[in-house]
């Protein structure tokens, strides 16, 4: 378990996070979620006991990350968004290096190893030089070092950072994989990703937590306030009927089906509940209704809605609408955190 508390960093004058809690329970995979920049890999550092906090707390399975270092860091591996490898040693070696680092028992080394190959996949570059490898393997290398000694904690900063497709979709498997044995928390800005491995999302934005909740929570926070209908009938008295109710803000027709159906796309006012409104209207009218359900947000405009409910000014609605639209077109730029 991860028990965030009240954790803050300034740097001089520049708060790069701001007062944030939050408790990672045992056998969750949670995506830590944010625009570069939002303090992601700050935070990590610190509940890592890379650098310490301003004020606030981490602890790892009960252990406090800087009164307890040593109890605290064996409960946790950390992959950084830079692996931390050294290029002229082999996979072997350098794994062995780990083991004497961590200080994991000789006499359980040989088994560790062979192990955390296998469940990495590293067994054909095992003898070979770390800088000769790949990206994707240098990134499975790093992985590798985080699993040694067998912490019930994993903390990955990025990843899937500068992978291939093939490579991206490899390592999110092998993520939910280990999220069977160890608890994870990884960060990341693509959205997809974290809708794809993780169990909770937590979305940070200058500093602060914004957002916390399952992906599927997240997806319904548009409610009910837009709902797709398709009728049989006159949609043009169907549209006027449903656009005289003051919960309704807008109507629009969006298709002529050919066969006297029409699609209907229904807008209600933030956080209405327009069902009962559409039934009642289209029964009075004598409408039949063949289909209704809601539109629900993609993870893209739940994610822009949320970070622009953190700001007042429209320069930074501007440049987070920039943003989601990179998130849409499926993040093939894997921008570093320039700020943090």
């Amino acid at each position: 378990m991860i028990e965030v508390k009240n954790l803050t960093k300034r740097f001089g004058p520049h708060t790069a996070v701001d007062n944030i809690s939050f408790v990672v329970n045992d056998g969750e995979i949670v995506g830590f979620l944010g625009p570069n920049g939002a303090g992601k890999t700050t935070t990590m550092n610190m509940m890592t006991g890379f650098i310490s906090s301003t004020e606030g707390s981490v602890r790892i399975n009960g252990f406090d990350i800087l009164e307890e270092p040593v109890k605290a860091k064996k409960q946790l591996g950390y992959l950084p968004d830079i692996p931390p490898l050294y290029g002229d040693m082999t996979v072997e070696e350098y794994l062995w290096f780990v083991c004497d680092l961590k200080r994991v028992k000789k006499s359980e080394r040989d088994f560790m190893i062979k192990d955390i190959v296998n469940t990495t996949q590293l067994n054909d570059v095992f003898k070979r030089l770390i800088k000769n490898l790949s990206k994707g393997y240098r990134q499975r290398v790093g992985l590798a070092q985080a699993l040694v000694g067998d912490p019930d904690v994993l903390i990955l900063d990025e990843p899937t950072s500068g992978l291939d497709p093939k490579q991206i979709i490899e390592m999110r498997d092998l993520i939910k994989r280990l999220g069977k044995k160890h608890t994870v928390i990884l960060s990341s800005h693509i959205l997809g990703e974290v809708s794809e491995i993780c169990d909770r999302i937590l979305i940070i934005n200058r500093g602060k937590i914004v957002a916390s909740d399952t992906t599927e929570e997240l997806m319904n926070m548009a409610g009910n306030s837009v709902q797709l209908v398709t009728i049989k009938g006159d949609p043009y008295t169907a549209a006027e009927k449903l656009r005289a109710w003051s919960a309704i803000s807008s109507v629009t027709i969006e298709n002529d089906n050919g066969d006297g159906t029409f699609d209907l796309k229904v807008y209600g006012n933030e956080g209405s509940d327009i069902r009962e409104i559409i039934f009642a209207s289209m029964a009075e009218e004598r409408i039949s209704i063949l289909m209704l359900r809601p539109v629900t947000s993609g993870l893209e405009e739940v994610f822009l809605k949320v970070i622009n409910g953190s700001f007042d000014n429209a320069e930074a609605e501007k440049e987070h609408v920039e943003l989601a639209v990179a998130f849409a077109e499926g993040g093939a730029e894997e921008d570093k955190e320039a700020n943090e």
